[in-house]
């Protein structure tokens, strides 16, 4: 067993799990991910075997099917999986923070007509905020929702849908009209059903095909355009309108988390690669481990590899004692992100000529690492959630 990134104080069941998906990993997912994330080829032998192990219903309660076990658990899994391929992550990512809004804030008949079949990954969810003219200022949201006797009709455009396409459910933050003074007291999310496909998958919805991305390839991003599009008032979240705004930020909370522990994936398998190749390549007749200048680079890595991990694990286990941890996600988002990023540009700096190749497995992390440092709200947005909390706790007497 490798000796960064453990998490002290898991259960027997736990370390089977992760245990269990590293192996799925070590011999499902990496000898795959670099010709699949080439061809941006969708993963379906291993969404298969995910579906296959219960991963879809991780943190589901098993009165509705799925294992129910932690955030950690599953943050847990999501760092394997990442580790491997960081696209198959983001396959289960939206998926599960739909699962996670529903378990919070659904009404019982919700979840009980989504959550046993979203255990089972034949419902697969998809999370949309995001718009074109938009992304973090959430309450600046223009796709509006007007009711129409028992039915509400939305028109506008949404933007960033991971599993846009594949998914079959989407949690759907709108503005609806309800005349409150602040503006995301008017935000309202609605669970969608539609087709997985491309084009127009309902009357009203069009899902208008793939984005073409430097990286995050295989799993699909997209657009969502409303056009008329009806849907009635029960599938509002929760039942009551107004309280989108709360309950996405529920569900971007613990979404940060997970785009932490993806990071952490990310850093893991670069810090593998670099440690590896360093024991392997040799200049002036010994590896280059043995040179200062790269032993110093792996000890820097490794030891952000430790700090970003032990932050996740925090964040993870905060939310799961079911306390606040607003301050805590975004400094682990923020700090395993940016770690990814420089881990990963070490690891490609040891790898020299070769980690420009395609032919090597660094060439993909250099284009997935990026990505963190957007999802879930940039490291801008990060420092603002940070800095306000810790305003408010150190306000000055």
């Amino acid at each position: 067993m490798a000796r960064l990134a453990q998490t002290a104080g898991l259960t027997d069941v736990q370390e089977e799990i992760v245990s269990t998906v590293r192996t799925f990993v070590d011999k499902e997912i990496i000898p795959h991910a670099t010709a699949l994330e080439h061809e941006d080829a969708y993963p379906q032998d291993i969404v298969d075997g995910m579906k296959e192990m219960g991963l879809f219903g991780l943190t589901i309660p098993e009165e509705y099917g799925g294992l129910g076990e932690s955030l950690l658990t599953y943050a847990l899994v999501v760092e394997q999986i990442a580790r491997g391929w960081m696209s198959v992550s983001g396959v289960i990512n939206t998926h599960f923070i739909v699962a996670y809004m529903l378990m919070h804030h659904g009404t019982e008949e919700q979840k009980q007509k989504y959550l046993p079949k979203m255990a089972l990954g034949e419902t697969r969810g998809a999370f949309s905020m995001s718009e074109p003219d938009l992304g973090s200022d959430v309450a600046a949201i223009k796709t509006r929702a007007k009711q129409d006797g028992d039915d509400y009709v939305i028109d506008g455009a949404k933007m960033w849908l991971t599993n846009g396409g594949s998914s079959n459910l989407i949690a759907l933050l709108v503005k609806t009209d309800l005349g409150q003074p602040k503006p995301y007291q008017n935000l309202t999310t609605f669970l969608v059903e539609k087709p997985s496909g491309f084009g127009e998958v309902a009357p009203g919805l069009t899902i208008p095909g793939k984005i073409d991305k430097m990286g995050y390839k295989g799993v699909d991003t997209t657009e969502a355009v409303f056009s008329g599009f009806r849907i009635p008032a029960a599938q509002i979240l929760g039942g009551e309108p107004g309280k989108g705004f709360s309950h996405m930020m529920d569900g971007v909370e613990v979404g940060r988390v997970n785009v932490a522990a993806r990071a952490c994936g990310i850093s893991i398998r670069a810090f593998e690669l670099a440690v590896e190749y360093a024991q392997q390549r040799s200049t002036f007749g010994k590896p280059i481990a043995e040179h200062q200048a790269i032993a110093f680079k792996l000890a820097e890595m490794g030891t952000k590899v430790e700090a970003a991990h032990l932050m996740m694990v925090n964040a993870a286990r905060l939310k799961d004692r079911g306390e606040r941890n607003d301050v805590e996600a975004g400094m682990a988002k923020l700090l395993a992100s940016e770690y990814c990023a420089e881990v990963t540009q070490e690891a490609f700096r040891i790898h020299g000529g070769y980690g420009y190749s395609k032919e090597y497995e660094i060439e993909r992390l250099m284009r997935e690492a990026p990505f963190l440092l957007i999802g879930e709200g940039t490291s801008e947005i990060q420092k603002t959630i940070i800095s306000r909390g810790l305003l408010k706790e150190y306000r000055s007497r």
